[in-house]
């Protein structure tokens, strides 16, 4: 186990790496540079060229790149010339919130998607299930960001019980019993929307799983032995149909990233995905590279955690 896990360790160094030049590289390709937005364009173009120089902006883009490798490993990430502040001061502080929010979605995708893909697989062909399969085409078909377009405008505008912005309420004391419950409340729909959808596909895979495996040799000779129908679905069904859901729990994490995008912005939750949006439309190539580098670094951790799950519920992986 500890031999796999630290293999498979030594195997993301690389990955994350190459994901940091391919980003600074792309960063590198955009209009503009770290000291467009800084200074007045009108100034001398001597001035300018002698401010470039000073910044290493016309170093080759390997010793550039090493220089903000080097600032990134330490937590410096540049400075945001919209925020007017370092960039790591403003991912500090934004990337709470998206971490709250991402532990509550999943909390409510496993809560919702579980039940649901077990009653759905075990009573398959009833009306149970059609009505769970129904709910699974539909939210299939429905994206993210009209879903979550519309629980805002019906649970937030029409039926005022959700706020519909913010992370708090302004002038809550940090700390204080209130100030958590507003966290808490303001937390909710965004959560419930984003979960609602994400746990389609967690019910679709369980339900399949659950099908396949209740059909195998093992399962009608733990029947032919005897054996009770809550035991053959609690010891046998269940615990080989869970394993797509600990495979798929790393990459529920990188589905979080990208709909976080578009749930912070349209519930206007100050988060990394919301900042994400605001420095692209305000040019902020520090803060877009620095936030990349972020969520892609949190790809990569989602599916070494789920290489590592799927290593402890099944042993065959960890002798490939």
């Amino acid at each position: 186990m500890w031999k796999f896990s630290i293999r498979r360790i030594l195997i993301m160094i690389p990955q994350v790496i190459l994901l940091s030049v391919l980003i600074f590289l792309m960063a590198q390709a955009m209009p503009g540079d770290a000291l467009s937005g800084l200074i007045d364009p009108n100034l001398d173009p001597k001035e300018i060229e002698e401010r470039r120089e000073e910044l290493g902006l016309n170093d080759a883009w390997y010793v550039q790149y090493t220089d903000w490798a080097k600032g990134a490993i330490q937590g410096d990430f540049g400075q945001s010339f919209r925020f007017k502040m370092p960039v790591s001061e403003l991912i500090n502080q934004r990337i709470i919130n998206t971490g709250w929010l991402a532990l509550a979605t999943l909390f409510f995708t496993y809560i919702i998607a579980v039940p649901l893909g077990i009653t759905s697989g075990r009573f398959n062909d009833t009306w149970a299930d059609r009505m769970i399969t129904g709910y699974t085409y539909i939210g299939f078909a429905t994206p993210l960001f009209i879903f979550a377009l519309v629980t805002l405008w019906i649970f937030g505008f029409q039926l005022g019980w959700f706020p519909t912005s913010g992370s708090v309420t302004p002038g809550l004391e940090p700390g204080t019993f209130d100030y958590v419950m507003s966290k808490f409340y303001h937390l909710l729909l965004p959560a419930l929307s984003g979960a609602l959808i994400t746990t389609v596909s967690t019910v679709q895979y369980l339900r399949s799983e659950i099908i396949d495996t209740k059909q195998k040799d093992f399962i009608v000779t733990a029947r032919a032995k005897g054996a009770s129908e809550s035991r053959v679905y609690n010891r046998h069904v269940l615990r080989n149909s869970l394993l797509p859901i600990a495979a798929f729990f790393g990459f529920e994490i990188t589905g979080l990233i990208g709909g976080s995008i578009f749930i912070e912005s349209i519930f206007a939750y100050p988060g990394m995905g919301q900042l994400f949006l605001e420095s692209i439309n305000l040019r902020d190539y520090t803060v877009v590279t620095s936030v990349v580098l972020l969520f892609g670094i949190a790809s990569i951790v989602g599916a070494l955690i789920s290489d590592i799950i799927l290593s402890l519920v099944d042993p065959r992986i960890r002798i490939k």
